[in-house]
């Protein structure tokens, strides 16, 4: 019998987001913060989504790892979750620092825990639910959870089944039909190897998918460990979960899978993270804001409403407090405050909006263009972060260029235009 939610062990349980390293495949967008912190959607920041799925999954204590330009996902954090004085909720960050056990950044995703277990262990947690603070997706945690509590499992962890081809980049599990994992190869690219992986036909069956079908459980790196098997597994120098730990764990300890079959996507390239925002356009996108009772949570902002002035617009999303000359706009992400002059045409971008409005600005500078983007510009497949001023007569495409290139005030990665955060883009520039 299926326990029921209000029996789940949900005081019992801690929520940890990985903050991530220096977010290198994310840069430019991390270059002045940390990789959780940076915009998504229109008006959220990545963090939002697994703290909104925690929150919405009933669990209310967080702690965020972080060691990377933080100033911003601090002030993100305290802005947007605080949480009455009669229950023991919280969303706080632990960043590296310096202890009398030592003064090492984080290693890996393990040794970003083992540096932190003297918080974890304070209070008493019998369940630690680690999670990723670089995917796009929406999870009850709760069914993971009561599974990991029915199975008697010491350690779950969630998959999610994936084609022959892109298993090839994803650590694969191997598991019998109860779902019990005998096997983990990470990016298993030998044609026997992934033979042998692929899903057996009666679990196929069980998660309703044809008895043939070629797939493969992937690791989406979040897991649930019981508090003695955590200790455990990290009594030692492993400094990565899934290089590391698992593997070890598998061998050791009851370690069981949890399928999930929703829209998931690790957005943690510019690449992905531009086609997953870009993504959210559509009529009926895979993953939506839109869902009752399962609201993403973030900062509250008192913005006014968005101002159109007669504007040709196709499949864009336009958050708060934005002003839109006579423009076209097709497939677009638009950010708060965004602000675009009457005669630009702005295409397959994200435009991640300002801090500020220009009339804020108390010492503006003589010959430099107003926050935004001015008149008659043409921006295709770009990706314009905060605070960028972008003056008249502007020409913003990959076309023709190399994948990846550094060039004078804007960067190109995966073919995608990158201008950074507070950049200047004056009149009649072509990139």
């Amino acid at each position: 019998m299926s326990i029921p939610s209000n029996s789940l062990p949900i005081s019992k349980t801690l929520s940890i987001i990985m903050g991530g390293g220096a977010g290198t495949r994310l840069f430019p967008l991390t270059k002045e913060r940390a990789k959780p912190a940076v915009p998504l959607g229109g008006k959220y920041r990545l963090v939002d989504i697994p703290i909104s799925n925690c929150l919405n999954s009933g669990l209310r204590e967080i702690y965020i790892l972080t060691q990377f330009n933080s100033t911003s996902l601090h002030r993100h954090i305290n802005s947007s979750y605080k949480f009455d004085d009669f229950t023991p909720s919280f969303v706080e960050i632990l960043a590296a620092q310096q202890t009398p056990e030592g003064s090492r950044w984080y290693q890996g995703t393990a040794d970003a825990v083992r540096q932190n277990m003297r918080y974890f262990l304070e209070r008493p947690y019998e369940y630690y639910i680690i999670l990723s603070g670089d995917q796009l997706y929406r999870m009850d945690y709760r069914d993971m959870l009561r599974q990991h509590v029915e199975t008697k499992s010491d350690l779950t962890i969630a998959t999610i089944p994936v084609a022959r081809e892109p298993a090839m980049d994803f650590g694969i599990m191997l598991t019998d039909e109860e779902r019990c994992i005998h096997q983990f190869v990470e990016k298993p690219k030998d044609p026997a190897i992934l033979d042998a992986l692929r899903i057996p036909a009666d679990l196929l069956k069980a998660i309703e998918q044809p008895a043939d079908a070629d797939l493969y459980q992937a690791s989406m790196g979040i897991y649930i460990f019981n508090r003695s098997v955590l200790e455990a597994c990290l009594d030692n120098d492993y400094v990565d979960f899934g290089k590391n730990i698992i593997p070890a764990a598998i061998s050791d300890h009851k370690v069981m899978a949890h399928i999930f079959q929703g829209y998931w996507e690790d957005i943690g390239t510019i690449d992905a993270f531009f086609e997953a925002n870009l993504a959210l356009t559509g009529a009926n996108p895979q993953y939506s804001f839109y869902v009752p009772r399962s609201p993403v949570f973030t900062q509250p902002l008192s913005l006014p409403a968005s101002v159109v002035n007669s504007a040709k617009v196709a499949n864009a999303m336009i958050s708060d407090g934005c002003i839109i000359g006579d423009v076209t706009l097709e497939r677009c992400v638009l950010g708060i405050r965004s602000i675009i002059q009457s005669g630009t045409t702005v295409k397959n971008t994200i435009m991640m909006g300002a801090d500020y409005y220009e009339s804020e600005v108390k010492n503006p500078v003589e010959g430099v263009p107003p926050i935004g983007i001015g008149r008659d510009c043409a921006i295709n497949g770009a990706i314009i972060d905060k605070n960028a001023r972008i003056g008249h007569h502007v020409v913003i495409s990959p076309e023709g260029k190399s994948q990846d290139f550094d060039g004078d005030g804007y960067y190109i990665r995966d073919g995608i235009v990158v201008i950074p955060k507070n950049s200047i883009i004056h009149d009649g520039t072509w990139i």
